[in-house]
């Protein structure tokens, strides 16, 4: 009797074995886990920042510019592979403008949007703002394809928006606005939007971070070398869950702040306008000017960048889209 109890426990602790390696080798097929099959190409990060810096200026005062950086996009995702992409046009002041999507993934599935603005503001090269988040965003629809994970949940959007920049910031004729709009229109379920909003400047040097409120000095780092998840209030579950796949895969340190928009910078970018449409945002960042003294001058340029840090960034934030 006792002997033949204690088989019947080997048999099923054997088989409790048996199914918990079938469990997460699905898994893992499903989700190409492991960090090993994902190398971003540092030298892809830095082309591409180099040749949008060079452009010369795409803004909305240089329609022309502004439609050359919108190309350079598309013949990037061309050449990875994407046969399907999006051109969404609009006009502003009398001038056609467009924004620039592809998707991985069956589009009918809910999905997670991850967006950067590719114009500048004025007459300036615009290295980290925004050429970083644009050349971090075209790595992950390169990884996308190359890896080719399977997502069977969602879907993900890959989105490159005009007119970011003043004076249409704030405005519904942000390209993020018109991209949130028509989603909404077209009864869309998002996810969540990941704004890639400068992802480039790191700094180790001590007192090298600014805040915008001075009691925020006692709680997060002096040195500008981390990158940021950055909300509004009712958004901590998502910024939580970015803030630890980030610290999970990638090789660079991570803070979070989810606040008021009354904090200057929280709203900043092309995620708050998916907060009117009531779709979950949050913004990737290295702080812009509360770090890079560069932001908005002629001295955005790609040499002051770190090309190795926003690769550690772009893995994170692939790791984290096809896990969600």
């Amino acid at each position: 009797m006792i002997k033949n109890r204690y088989i019947g426990y080997k048999f099923y602790f054997f088989a409790a074995v048996i199914i918990s390696v079938i469990t997460a080798f699905q898994f893992y097929s499903h989700t190409n886990f492991s960090p090993a099959n994902v190398i971003p190409d540092v030298e892809n990060l830095k082309t591409d920042v180099e040749t949008l810096a060079s452009i010369e200026y795409r803004n909305h005062q240089h329609i022309n510019e502004l439609d050359k950086a919108a190309d350079y996009i598309k013949q990037k995702l061309s050449a990875y592979g994407y046969s399907h992409i999006i051109e969404h046009t609009y006009i502003a002041k009398q001038k056609k403008v467009k924004n620039i999507y592809c998707i991985y993934g069956d589009s009918t599935l809910p999905r997670i949007v991850v967006g950067a603005h590719y114009d500048v503001c004025d007459d300036q090269p615009g290295a980290d703002d925004n050429a970083s988040g644009v050349a971090g965003l075209l790595e992950i629809a390169r990884l996308l394809l190359v890896n080719k994970p399977k997502l069977i949940n969602h879907c993900i959007e890959i989105a490159f928006y005009t007119l970011e920049e003043p004076p249409f910031f704030r405005t519904e004729l942000m390209g993020s606005y018109q991209h949130a709009k028509k989603l909404y229109d077209e009864n869309k379920s998002v996810k969540l939007m990941i704004s890639l909003e400068m992802i480039g400047y790191y700094s180790d040097e001590k007192k090298s971070q600014d805040y915008p409120v001075d009691i925020m000095k006692l709680k997060y780092p002096s040195k500008g070398n981390y990158i940021a998840v950055v909300s509004k209030n009712g958004m901590g579950k998502h910024v939580k869950q970015v803030k630890k796949a980030l610290k999970k895969y990638a090789n660079i340190p991570v803070e979070s702040l989810t606040g008021p928009t009354a904090i200057p910078g929280v709203d900043f970018s092309d995620h708050k306008n998916f907060w009117i449409f009531n779709f979950p945002a949050l913004m990737i960042t290295d702080t812009a000017f509360l770090r890079n003294k560069n932001y908005h001058q002629k001295t955005d340029t790609p040499e002051k960048l770190n090309y190795h840090k926003m690769a550690e960034v772009v893995k994170g934030v692939y790791y984290f889209c096809i896990n969600a």
